[in-house]
């Protein structure tokens, strides 16, 4: 199983999968890896030259791999199969508390990140921006800076508010919201639905209150999902046999990561799927009844 960096959630998803695939490896004669990589456009390349069975890919570049659109025009990988989504990586709005910003709309005439040139979080942010017919001018200030650079900024009163498309909880986020009285903004409404109903790889998101200081209830938004895929090329009982590791164990594995928390089995096999699911996967939520 592809994953990503050793510091990043991909890979902890792909060695708590193997974790639990290989506790039954006697009676499965299934054994599964999980080496680092470069997360997921390297997974589904790996997939396509059939050096990976499986690996885990952002949902809006699983939709490109089977599309052969965005930068896998010309690599169109019609034997792309989708296995189940993981956690959410919502776009994700924090603001200083003292910017009264409530809402998406209230970034209006504000001081605000919006992500690093290339990164997914301004990919994003351009969706939404085109999706209210607003460009970068409808901010006061719109700032490029990397992650890491953000939380000092905002907190410094250099920024009223930052954007990260990310998995909860974060890091970045958790220090931005120590350091100064900040919170979480939801981002709803009619566009954000079309987006949603448009474009497969998306679905909504609720990020849990408590994780961050001065969020205490649950917030709102939408954004992409890490989901594991593989290629119809993959025997359908290996498949089956890593989907029952992985749900027949579910209590276990949500306990293997804060990110895996709040999954929610019913929603893990639909949301965020661009891909047909494998034919080893349909078999197992068959027959739980699932499907």
């Amino acid at each position: 199983i592809g994953t990503g960096g050793q510091t990043g959630v991909y890979y902890v998803v792909g060695q708590s999968i193997c974790q639990l695939v290989n506790r039954d490896t006697a009676k499965t004669n299934v054994k599964c890896n999980a080496p680092s990589t470069g997360a997921s456009v390297a997974n589904l390349n790996a997939i396509a030259d059939k050096q990976m069975e499986m690996g885990i890919a952002q949902s809006d570049w699983q939709y490109h791999a089977y599309n052969g659109s965005s930068s896998f025009k010309g690599k169109k990988n019609d034997k792309l199969r989708a296995v189940f989504s993981i956690h959410p990586e919502p776009f994700t709005v924090m603001a200083r508390t003292d910017a009264k910003i409530a809402n998406f709309d209230d970034l209006k005439g504000k001081r605000v990140n919006v992500g690093d040139p290339g990164s997914g979080t301004r990919a994003t942010m351009n969706v939404i921006l085109a999706a209210k017919g607003w460009t970068d001018k409808e901010f006061k200030v719109a700032s490029e800076l990397k992650p890491a650079e953000m939380a000092s900024v905002m907190c410094d009163n250099n920024l009223d508010a930052i954007t990260y498309n990310v998995g909860h909880p974060n890091g970045a986020l958790k220090e931005a919201a120590a350091s100064c009285d900040a919170h979480l903004v939801p981002v709803t409404g009619e566009a954000i639905d079309k987006l949603v109903a448009d474009h497969s790889y998306y679905a909504k998101a609720t990020i849990p209150g408590g994780l961050y200081k001065g969020t205490d209830n649950p917030v709102e938004t939408f954004g992409v999902y890490a989901t594991l895929v593989t290629s119809a090329d993959v025997d359908a009982d290996r498949v089956y046999t890593v989907v029952k590791a992985v749900f027949d164990n579910f209590d276990r594995f949500k306990r293997l990561h804060p990110a895996f928390e709040n999954l929610k089995e019913e929603e893990m096999i639909k949301n965020a799927l661009s891909a047909p699911l494998h034919e080893g996967a349909i078999r197992y939520y068959k027959e739980r009844g699932w499907m």
